[in-house]
């Protein structure tokens, strides 16, 4: 009986397994047909071009996130399962084809509820000033305006509300958390190691409150932030910059209403009778149907037109999201990916310059000096331009300093030119909870630490050395790249501390105050070539390729947006915020706070 019971078990534990392993290669399966109808019907619906009617209207709204690269082809049937995003570079080269495009009459920015940052929203911005130039309009209508949606919106001929639609125009504001109380009240702590006054990334780990030099840079920043938002508007709307502070003081456009009488708008309009007005500035009647493309729609066409052309290039290589050490990604950078881009650019005949095209707010210092010798490299055999977008700070700054010439906007954020090193430590907590680790090692320093022991002063001693030896080198490399006269004067800009566009041309630490179609203007003149086509680099692999690359870990990404959901945006952040700071290893050369500006 015992013999059969056992039997019985085995057999029993067999099917058990053997159940299992069919519904996995059911559950294979279904992946494998589930992405090859996918991709059938994706590459059906995108072989079809898409046509552009006569006396149509641009739709722009921008509610996908904006990239400044994405590195990927509009026509890849994949690219938007893996990444979302919109490209910077497609949206300004859409908006030039739509210039010079006799099918296309206006453009109209519909409910705009940009997820671009200010710099890339500058650009655009720019991008449809010029556009109006030819002749044709730009009209904006809105259920409701944000603040960096109606700076976009400023640049319209006419700009619309709905009739019970609000704004939010009154001035710029930026919220950072610190959880100092928390660490007592958990027993887990950050154990923070830094150089720089400004340098205030860890500051929410050994305080309560805001430092003066942490409230000092922020309130300048914002400041001129916002004085760049208000003289643009201030030109696009024919009202002045201090009745704009005004209206923003007094919320005088915080609705339909108040917009109107205070000249915010032009119009109170609801959305058919908005688009009655874009039938009359088509020439189209007013019973007949408007003829709109969406700007994703009008990317397929828009990208095979481009500005330029000739047997000359010029390289633009784009280095977006956090500084990471490793082969990087489409969202971070890393020395593997980037190095091997300028290496190509390098040694590329027909590259004559390269611009570098830096949005990041740093990360790794290591990672961030290996770019920076790449590219150190690179310049002395051809003109190196970079132009910043909406960060480049600390690591993005480093990267950056070398160059021949820096471009940035005005919006852009920059400088933050410090260090710092985070270690987790939960020694409280493993005595409330009775855990007591002992080390043994060999030798008098080989237990360095320990995250269930407090930091000893031997450690703590040895990475302050580190901090400061990385701080004096990142100093240097900012007096070599841009010529100052000494590491004290570097530093009396450094410390840390985070600058406009406008306030860092004005202490040296940029060039020019420009876009990235400057910054290649800029490139060719220092090459010496007036015809030029565009490379653009990294080249990342296609959507198919990242897919089932990324198919283990699709559920966790899948878990991530219902964690989001469930919670709300702002306190997924905060837990985002933490794990960044629990993963980051080695000295960082990151930006020196989460920067939430509303």
């Amino acid at each position: 009986m015992v013999i059969f019971v056992k039997n019985l078990a085995l057999i029993m534990t067999f099917f058990k397994n053997l159940l299992a392993a069919i519904l996995g290669c059911l559950v294979a399966f279904g992946i494998i047909f589930f992405i090859f109808f996918l991709f059938m019907a994706l590459l059906g619906s995108g072989s079809d071009t898409v046509e552009v009617k006569s006396k149509s209207v641009l739709e722009i709204q921008l509610q996908a996130p904006v990239s400044d690269y994405v590195g990927s082809d509009t026509e890849d049937p994949f690219a938007i399962l893996i990444d979302p995003s919109m490209g910077l570079d497609q949206i300004l080269n859409a908006i030039e084809v739509a210039k010079n495009d006799s099918k296309i009459e206006g453009i109209s920015l519909n409910n705009v509820f940009s997820i671009a940052g200010f710099a890339q929203t500058q650009e655009i911005r720019r991008a449809l000033k010029d556009f109006k130039e030819s002749g044709k309009f730009v009209y904006a209508f809105g259920d409701f305006y944000m603040q960096k949606d109606y700076y976009l919106a400023s640049v319209a001929d006419s700009i619309f509300i709905n009739p019970v639609g609000m704004m939010d125009f009154k001035g710029l504001a930026s919220e950072v958390l610190f959880y100092k109380d928390l660490q007592e009240k958990t027993g887990i702590k950050m154990e923070v190691i830094r150089h720089g006054k400004y340098k205030s990334a860890v500051e929410p780990y050994l305080s309560n409150e805001m430092s003066d030099a942490n409230r000092t840079q922020i309130k300048e920043l914002i400041t001129s932030l916002w004085q760049s938002m208000v003289t643009d508007i201030a030109e696009g709307r024919n009202i002045s910059a201090k009745n704009l502070n005004v209206i923003a003081d007094t919320l005088g456009a915080r609705n339909s209403e108040y917009a109107l009488k205070s000249g915010i708008v032009d119009g109170v309009v609801f959305l058919d009778e908005y688009e009655n007005k874009l039938k009359n500035a088509t020439g189209i009647a007013l019973d007949k149907k408007l003829n709109t493309i969406e700007l994703e729609d009008y990317l397929l066409n828009s990208n095979t037109k481009m500005k330029t052309s000739g047997a000359n290039k010029i390289a633009v290589i784009y280095a977006q999201g956090e500084i990471l050490y490793g082969e990087g990604s489409p969202n971070t950078i890393g020395q593997g990916i980037i190095n091997k881009a300028i290496r190509k650019a390098k040694n590329d005949d027909k590259v004559k310059a390269i611009v570098l095209r830096v949005d990041s707010p740093g990360g790794s210092a290591l990672t961030s000096d290996i770019i920076w010798r790449e590219l150190e490299l690179a310049k002395k055999e051809k003109p190196l331009v970079v132009s910043m977008g909406n960060v480049a700070a600390s690591g993005g700054y480093y990267i950056a300093a070398g160059a021949h010439k820096i471009f940035a906007e005005p919006t852009t954020i920059t400088g933050s030119i410090g260090v710092f090193g985070t270690v987790p430590n939960m020694a409280e907590l493993a005595e409330d909870i009775g855990i007591n680790a002992e080390q043994v090692g060999t030798n008098k320093n080989s237990v360095d630490y320990s995250l269930f022991e407090p930091m000893n002063e031997t450690f703590r001693a040895t990475i302050q050395e580190s901090i400061e030896e990385t701080y004096t080198t990142f100093l240097s490399r900012v007096k070599e790249g841009r010529n100052m006269n000494s590491l004290a004067e570097v530093d009396s800009m450094a410390q840390g501390r985070v600058w406009s566009g406008v306030d860092a041309k004005r202490i040296g630490l940029v060039d020019e105050l420009g876009s990235l179609d400057d910054a290649i203007a800029e490139a060719a003149r220092m090459a010496e070539i007036k015809d030029y086509g565009i490379r653009k680099y990294p080249k990342y692999k296609s959507g198919l390729e990242r897919l089932l690359e990324d198919l283990p870990g699709a559920s966790a990404a899948i878990k991530q947006n219902l964690i989001e959901e469930e919670i709300g945006t702002e306190a997924y952040s905060i837990l985002k915020e933490f794990k960044s700071a629990t993963e980051q290893k080695g000295i960082q050369a990151r930006m020196p706070f989460a920067l939430d500006i509303k």
